[in-house]
């Protein structure tokens, strides 16, 4: 997950509250884009899809797009590349060398697993030695054998033990014999590690004492008749090829990076909203933090810096222009394209963008087009979606929003699909949302969308049904479910379209101000519910007579 979730990509996504037109345009966008070469490019929707959306790819086999319910900035959105790690049983030295290496700032430390353990960073590290080489305290540095000659590329003479780890304490032998024999003889020898010269004398002596590692420096030898005194007594014994101070030094850098590791630093999770990790950000004493994915798994580190490039999502909006009716957070996104036959709304960029917007009846005849001009074929399942998304649209090439193009789109793909337009526009009509069984809040919101106009923002939900009278009889269960979403998004009104596919006509059911609500001419046969005879089209016919009263209410 943590990966593909990384991955640079473009949406390509409809409106919020989708209907079949937009997850339909998104599906087949997408698939037209990759033909094209843009392999990157996922088709999503910004919620979840009615019963006509989904009996439509379930009959044609087709997966539902993604669903991505917001595009609000994630910590994933900004990591690029695989994440640099280092395992906890790596010696520091390896640790230190990555960083330089790498140009990272901080390094996060994993278990066997993958799983993330603490951070190395430069301000941890130097707290860490400083409490290891602590003048006033005697140096334990944890160790093992192998670390010790991983560190300083050592030559083994006699290993035992070389995974165990301990707690050494670093003795240098500077002094006379005699001085040295004082100092180490009070401490345990199962833990302690000499580092010595070429005196045979001194070298004799502490195998004899048993210690745990004997350190040959400058890449002297171990005295003659000693190698079987260091077995019998089973002394580790290694020769290295730096002078004393370099190989006392190293001996720190062999400390497993486990306990150099800020265990302070809290990995954030690569879903986790920016805004929600900015302070750990700033607290954080290597202005950065490891980021893992839902499994615990490092998948990068994220710095300020990071986050002032591009997010790796890009869009391509599909069946809408208005960023109020477009998935939440695509602001924060680069907006690419725009695919759309509606009207044009309050809508810029930072950068140029292609802008397709057609006075046709669905999106879905635009991208069929488009397969065309391109000379591209369209796969037959594709085909099939276009020719309901066309027909879901136009409401069987029936609303006032159909075109000449729209009628003639749709029998070139009936014609490669073998469907018949009758046959299937009644299967897609029966397959609509049952309405009957959803409360009044479910079918406001079903397809619901937000316009805004001369500073007022108001929002227009439609229904599609086979006869109105069940409907119209929870008028006030209605009302009041647009009354409570007017208040709640401090709408000027909220309306809810009622189509009868079967007389191509509308009742609308409408919560708005006294003054707003008398300019309206219409037939209203009961308190707040119109007739609207021959109107189909929200788009084409009902909003524009909803803001021409806007304009004059004043």
């Amino acid at each position: 997950m943590g990966p593909e979730f990384m991955k640079k990509k473009v949406y390509v996504i409809g409106h919020r509250n989708p209907d079949t037109d937009s997850v339909v345009s998104a599906t087949a966008y997408a698939a037209f884009k990759r033909q094209l070469g843009m392999q990157n490019c996922i088709g999503a929707r910004a919620g979840n899809v009615n019963p006509q959306t989904e009996y439509i790819f379930e009959r044609f086999r087709v997966p539902l797009p993604e669903l991505v319910p917001d595009l609000i900035p994630k910590v994933g959105y900004y990591l690029h590349g695989e994440p640099t790690v280092i395992r906890v049983d790596a010696p520091l030295r390896d640790g230190m060398e990555q960083i330089e290496k790498t140009h990272v700032k901080a390094l996060p430390i994993i278990d066997e697993n993958g799983t993330y353990h603490s951070m190395l960073h430069y301000q941890a590290f130097a707290r860490n030695i400083l409490e290891r080489i602590n003048p006033h305290k005697k140096s334990v540095i944890p160790t093992s054998i192998h670390h010790l000659l991983v560190s300083m590329h050592a030559q083994p003479v006699l290993v035992f033990d070389p995974e165990a780890i301990f707690k050494g304490m670093v003795a240098i032998a500077a002094s006379t014999l005699e001085s040295f024999r004082g100092i180490i003889g009070s401490e345990p020898a199962q833990n302690m590690i000499v580092i010595v010269g070429d005196r045979e004398d001194v070298q004799k002596s502490v195998i004899e004492w048993g210690v745990r590692a004997v350190i040959i420096t400058n890449g002297n030898a171990l005295g003659k008749g000693l190698k079987e005194l260091a077995e019998t007594n089973r002394v580790s014994v290694m020769i290295s090829p730096f002078d004393t101070s370099s190989t006392a030094l190293l001996t720190v850098y062999s400390s497993p990076v486990r306990f150099m590791g800020d265990t302070s630093v809290q990995p954030v999770n690569l879903r986790d909203p920016i805004r929600r990790i900015r302070a750990a950000l700033s607290d954080s004493a290597a202005r950065c933090l490891p980021v893992v994915d839902d499994a615990g798994q490092v998948v990068g580190v994220i710095s300020k810096g990071d986050l002032l490039n591009e997010s790796n999502i890009e869009v391509i909006l599909v069946d809408h222009n208005e960023l109020t009716q477009a998935v939440e957070g695509v602001e924060s996104c680069r907006i690419i394209e725009v695919v759309d036959h509606h009207r044009l709304g309050t809508f810029s960029t930072q950068n140029p963008i292609a802008f397709l917007n057609r006075c046709v009846g669905a999106t879905s005849t635009i991208i069929a087009g488009l397969y065309r001009e391109h000379r591209l074929p369209i796969p037959r399942e594709i085909a099939s979606l276009l020719l309901c998304g066309i027909l879901a649209d136009t409401l069987l090439l029936q609303s006032a929003t159909t075109t000449a193009t729209d009628r003639e789109i749709a029998e070139y793909l009936s014609n490669i699909t073998d469907l018949d337009i009758p046959t299937l526009g009644l299967e897609i009509l029966q397959a609509s949302s049952p309405v009957d069984r959803m409360n009044a809040d479910e079918i406001v919101r079903l397809d619901q969308k937000e316009y805004s106009e001369q500073g007022r923002s108001f929002s227009v939900s439609q229904i599609e049904v086979t006869s109105p009278d069940e409907i119209l009889l929870r008028r006030e269960e209605l009302q009041g479910a647009l009354e409570l979403c007017r208040e709640r998004k401090g709408y000027c009104f909220a309306a809810l379209l009622i189509t009868d596919i079967t007389k191509l006509s509308s009742h609308l059911i409408l919560r708005a101000p006294r003054d707003f609500v008398a300019l309206i001419r219409h037939p209203e046969p009961e308190p707040g519910v119109f007739f609207m005879k021959d109107v189909l089209s929200r788009k084409k016919q009902l909003l524009p007579l909803l803001l021409e009263l806007l304009e004059r209410m004043g």
